[in-house]
């Protein structure tokens, strides 16, 4: 890998897509662990308000977390082996600085027929320099006949606040990214960023977040919207935002 030049391109597009930086034969282990545990029909796990207002309908799984009821070392194991990878910890790094932290990890897993994820900030851009690094690995491709795919707005980490107005519209400038099999996908938390519909089959990814130094820990508990701001700890909209024009 060359840090200096991945770094530089992070920090000017607001993202990373890196094919094939991790094995096969992990992300067969990976993928078999998450359909085990989403099987065919899972339920949602937000409240309705949430799904109809954000158009985001994902469900969430936090595999390596030994406080929750369904956790088993078994099944964390490989996603373990993903977070201690040195090529992503060494380029974690080299964005984030030596003092970076990870958060923890989620897979978001979303059912055929169901919308993806609308336009959003993972965590308010109020303070440029606090936020959360996005590291999304895919066990599996994701191809236009199955919807999903995943798009970014380069440079949006600059911008400031995601303009408020229809959740899911095209926007001039999007980049629509096909992630594959081994993918890394690596985003800014203030990047503008959605997942379009799920038309067939399912779609899922692993978001094993990260911070640098001196970011507060619940840094992704108020996600920004076009027509809102929600605070997950509280289940609540805590601002509602409308298009000024």
């Amino acid at each position: 890998m060359n840090l200096e030049r991945l770094r530089h391109e992070f920090w000017q597009n607001g993202y990373l897509a890196l094919d094939n930086f991790f094995e096969s034969n992990l992300m067969d282990e990976i993928d078999k662990n998450i359909r085990n545990h989403f099987g065919d029909n899972p339920e949602f796990w937000h409240e309705e308000e949430f799904l109809t207002r954000s158009k985001t309908e994902v469900i969430p799984w936090f595999p390596q977390n030994p406080d929750l009821p369904e956790y088993s070392p078994e099944a964390a194991a490989p996603f373990d082996r993903v977070e201690a990878d040195q090529k992503l910890q060494r380029l974690t790094r080299a964005l984030l600085g030596d003092a970076w932290r990870p958060l923890y990890s989620m897979v978001m897993f979303s059912k055929k027929g169901t919308s993806g994820q609308a336009w959003h900030q993972d965590c308010p851009p109020d303070d440029s320099a606090r936020f959360n690094l996005n590291r999304l690995v895919y066990t599996r491709d994701i191809s236009p006949d199955i919807g999903g795919l995943t798009v970014v707005m380069p440079g949006s980490h600059r911008l400031g606040e995601l303009p408020a107005g229809e959740p899911h519209e095209d926007l001039r400038g999007q980049v629509v990214l096909k992630p594959r099999k081994g993918m890394l996908v690596l985003l800014h938390g203030h990047t503008w960023h959605r997942v379009l519909p799920i038309t067939d089959a399912f779609r899922f990814s692993t978001n094993y977040r990260a911070c640098p130094e001196g970011t507060p820990a619940d840094i992704t508990d108020i996600c920004l919207y076009r027509n809102m701001r929600y605070r997950f700890s509280t289940n609540s909209v805590v601002e509602e935002r409308y298009p000024t024009s």
